[in-house]
């Protein structure tokens, strides 16, 4: 099939699966403009008040889905056998290619500023607050640095818990998953507990995934109703360093990995999983696309054993699209509420976002679920930042499906250097595309 035939199907499938998501979007515009603040102004607390609790939705599956995301990841890598082969690899190529990509996100949030076009449309009330809220935090962190550290050792999970403070908690859950995860099967009952408490949540947030477009359709409609279409000019250096961040992923951190750790060419994996990589654009779901991103990589050559292992492990811990995005997002915030942070607190904030993007559903729109994670480690919550959330609700359908494609991109990558330290690639069907049989 051909490429220009691969992006149109990858375009029908984004307008199939996406159009109640553009739908709520272009209808919140169009009732923001016909319902402005000055001369509907209960239209407009309607608006807000479905974005308000739409947010609200989002916090409330936050804390369940990172702990039992958490736990199953590393009790299950833990017990697979395989782990000894291929699994210590695995884990460090993905932790490598986050890294990168938190960095780069870190680096493009601090060089571009994309929350400084936002804001104008900001309340001044509120940025001074919060402002005051993360000027305490870190004026806290210098004085008294010792004693940080201890706190983020949880005393009492329980209470950590109830306060919502996330450090803490990721601390804990990745020494209790670690320890479930060297028990044996002595283990099970509790792992069986967080599977179904994962199952739960899946589940709420595939109900919040349908309250996705009524909820982008009042964030969308309160603030052009508060400031006019003018809003979206606001959002041009966030899409903008999103798309440079993602590039950089695919140009120089995808091929320099592929150099550096094995001798797969970076061109022939790219044609190999094309067809992966359109239909993750699509449907903005890697865990939809899951099923085609295994039969690439099997029927161009990857075998059957480490696809099987990496590219399901892949597609549930391995983010780096998510935490790059997330990293600007939460810079675009703070950002735009003129919070200036110091580097320390924006390596905190990229390590989160490294975390919560590893905890993250493969869904469409479960990135913003777990922003809130980033944000709280910081001592801010998105209900604070309720027109800043519009911005991100605004853009999310279309950074979406880039930041899917790098993840299930970089899946690949991982298992075809996997497969080459293991001498588990057919390479004469892998360097040949004339070989190689047509999926979709």
């Amino acid at each position: 099939m051909g490429i220009h035939m691969q992006i149109l199907i990858a375009v029908l499938l984004a307008f199939k699966r996406n159009w109640h998501i553009i739908a709520g979007l272009l209808l919140g515009i169009i009732c923001g403009i016909v319902f402005p603040q000055s001369q509907y102004p209960v239209a407009h607390q309607v608006f807000s008040f479905v974005g308000q609790a739409f947010i609200s939705i989002i916090q409330m599956i936050v804390i369940p889905l990172v702990i039992s995301a958490i736990v199953i990841g590393i009790s299950s890598v833990g017990d697979n056998k395989q782990l000894a082969r291929f699994g210590k690899k695995m884990i460090l190529y993905y932790a490598i290619i986050t890294l990168a990509a938190v960095t780069i996100g870190a680096v493009l949030g601090i060089v571009i500023r994309p929350g400084e076009g936002a804001k104008e449309f900001i309340n001044p009330d509120i940025a001074q607050e919060l402002q005051g809220v993360v000027a305490n935090m870190v004026a806290d962190n210098h004085s008294n640095f010792s004693q940080i550290l201890l706190n983020l050792i949880p005393k009492n999970p329980f209470y950590s818990l109830s306060m919502g403070d996330m450090i803490p908690i990721i601390i804990f859950v990745l020494i209790f998953s670690i320890a479930l995860s060297k028990i044996g099967e002595i283990n099970r009952p509790v792992v069986s507990f967080f599977e179904s408490i994962f199952a739960a949540t899946m589940k709420v947030t595939d109900w919040i995934m349908y309250l996705a477009a009524p909820g982008i359709f009042a964030l969308v409609a309160a603030s052009i109703s508060s400031f006019g279409v003018s809003i979206f000019q606001g959002v041009g250096k966030y899409f903008i360093a999103i798309a440079i961040g993602l590039l950089i992923q695919f140009a120089v951190v995808y091929p320099l990995m592929l150099k550096i750790f094995s001798k797969v060419s970076v061109v022939k994996l790219y044609g190999a999983v094309t067809e992966a990589a359109m239909v993750a654009f699509g449907t903005a779901s890697s865990s939809a696309t899951l099923p085609l991103t295994i039969t690439c990589c099997e029927k161009r050559g990857i075998s059957s054993k480490i696809c099987s292992f990496v590219l399901p492990l892949g597609a549930t811990l391995n983010m780096d699209g998510t935490a790059l995005v997330q990293t600007i997002a939460a810079l675009f915030l703070t950002q735009a509420y003129g919070i200036e942070l110091p580097l320390i607190v924006i390596v905190q904030i990229a390590l989160l976002a490294a975390v919560a993007s590893s905890t993250c559903a493969g869904i469409p729109g479960a990135g913003l679920i777990t922003i809130a994670l980033v944000l709280n480690g910081i001592g801010l919550t998105p209900e604070q930042m309720i027109v800043g959330f519009s911005f991100l609700f605004a853009l999310d359908r279309f950074t979406d499906m880039m930041r899917t494609t790098a993840n299930v991109v970089s899946d690949t990558v991982v298992a075809a250097i996997i497969a080459d330290n293991a001498n588990e690639i057919n390479y004469e069907l892998f360097n040949n595309p004339e070989l190689q049989k047509e999926i979709i």
